[in-house]
């Protein structure tokens, strides 16, 4: 989640309904300026007793973020504390339990993107030898309850962990026990934009499933292969779900600018600081009405921080988010962009993947996107069969896409190699939250304390 430093004086105000979409028209690029942006989440333990450290205790969060400046990071400040950290990697940031997260740079290549989860891989695994700290590659606490987890000290993380129980019942649950992997990608037009748009929402559940790894909840399997996704059905649903508009006709820029105002704020920042607008409108604010500013008109900044407060499977600021996966190990981080970029930066891939998915109707794609939590690669698809009988055929696609691009290493190895991790899922027709439970049933015997020794 996006981390907002100071407030610009020179932020111009919001006169005109075309300024909603110049964000979005400023994020068109020509292919030749596409870029890789992956974003990829970590639950950290103390290796002593597995707790979640807290911010402040020796050892904990702040040391573990104040330690990587070693690295060449630069402190991020938020009310007196450091909150996140950048640098030519991106941007290392905290979710609302201490989640860690590393928000990499726009890059060219998957092989650049692996090198850049390497390189930060080799930076925490560093600073964890020295605190005695552990990170684990899931979806979702697999042990921990609410009231387990630290809070950190993050402005907008106290309105949002003030206004989620008002909205639904597992708002909390998606704010402190869930990871996830996403990547951000990059579109040349509005009409690209748009293809992009339904081609990866409708194949979301596929990458849910393909990457399904929180089977557990409070130390036992909860019967989901996918519990972190299954929490999104009930965390908001004014700024959840599968957005059946972006399958309409002339669907466009102005058209998610128009959901976008409908989705109630959770604040203003103003002189450092969050300003609860938890429920109200945009709306009200374009026309001097917000409750907690009443007579002042919304900035730039003000509705690029908007943007950023909806959490539908697939997103739109100036670039498309993917929303649809759970947390991992290291191993299958960059399998995500590997299979996104396959589908959505090759014309012909990107139009194969389309034909596939575009009879499908509304109602099916609901379906489809609510069994995929429990059931996995073996929801069933709109229109007959299992979502198992495309996946080898999206993943060709994909392959073919990222064989097009020609994007090499310095050994002349393509990207697509980054596939072989979901080749490997889909021939065994076991996704990863099955390999844990088959763990958990067997050589484990029970003992989810397992999955701390063997760090998946």
């Amino acid at each position: 989640m996006s981390t907002r430093q100071v407030s610009d004086s020179n932020d111009p105000v919001i006169e005109s309904r075309d300024q909603l979409i110049a964000p979005m028209i400023k994020g068109e690029k020509p292919r030749e300026r596409w870029r890789i942006g992956t974003e990829h989440e970590k639950l950290v333990y103390a290796r002593s007793d597995h707790h979640a450290p807290s911010y402040e205790e020796p050892g904990g969060i702040r040391d573990l973020l104040m330690a990587l400046k070693d690295f060449g990071w630069e402190e991020v400040v938020e009310g007196g504390n450091v909150i996140a950290l950048s640098g030519s990697d991106g941007a290392i940031s905290l979710e609302p339990a201490g989640q860690f997260e590393l928000s990499g740079a726009p890059l060219e290549s998957l092989h650049q993107t692996c090198d850049e989860t390497n390189r930060h891989l080799d930076q925490v695994r560093a600073i964890g030898e020295r605190f005695n700290i552990g990170f684990l590659g899931l979806g979702m606490w697999p042990d921990k309850r609410r009231e387990d987890l630290p809070i950190m000290p993050k402005g907008r993380y106290a309105i949002m962990l003030r206004h989620m129980p008002r909205v639904g019942t597992m708002g909390l649950d998606m704010m402190l026990r869930t990871c996830t992997i996403q990547v951000n990608l990059d579109y040349s037009s509005e009409a690209d934009m748009a293809q992009k748009f339904r081609t990866s929402l409708a194949l979301q559940p596929l990458a849910t499933a393909l990457f399904a790894n929180s089977p557990f909840t409070d130390g036992k399997p909860n019967g989901f292969l996918s519990y972190r996704s299954h929490i999104w059905s009930d965390t908001d649903p004014a700024r959840t779900g599968m957005l059946p508009f972006v399958f309409e006709d002339g669907f466009g820029y102005e058209r998610y600018a128009e959901y976008m105002l409908d989705v109630p704020m959770y604040f203003v920042f103003r002189d450092g600081k969050y300003i609860d607008a938890a429920g109200q409108s945009f709306r009200d604010f374009l026309k001097g009405q917000l409750p907690v500013l009443p007579g002042e008109l919304p900035t730039m900044s003000d509705w690029q921080d908007h943007l950023s407060t909806a959490f539908p499977e697939v997103r739109l600021k100036s670039f498309l988010e993917m929303r649809g996966a759970d947390g991992g190990p290291w191993s299958r981080i960059c399998a995500l962009p590997a299979l996104w970029v396959g589908l959505l930066y090759d014309q012909g891939a990107l139009d194969a993947a389309w034909d596939l998915v575009k009879g499908w109707d509304m109602d099916g794609r609901e379906a489809l996107r609510s069994a995929v939590p429990k059931l996995g690669l073996d929801a069933p698809l709109p229109g007959g069969g299992k979502l198992k009988d495309i996946a080898a055929e999206v993943l060709a696609i994909a392959r073919s896409g990222l064989a097009a691009r020609g994007k090499l290493n310095g050994v002349g190895d393509n990207e697509t190699g980054f596939l072989a991790p979901l080749d490997e899922i889909v021939r065994s027709g076991k996704v990863p939250a099955q390999r844990l439970l088959d763990k958990y049933n067997g050589e484990w015997g029970g003992d989810l304390g397992r999955i701390y020794e063997e760090g998946v």
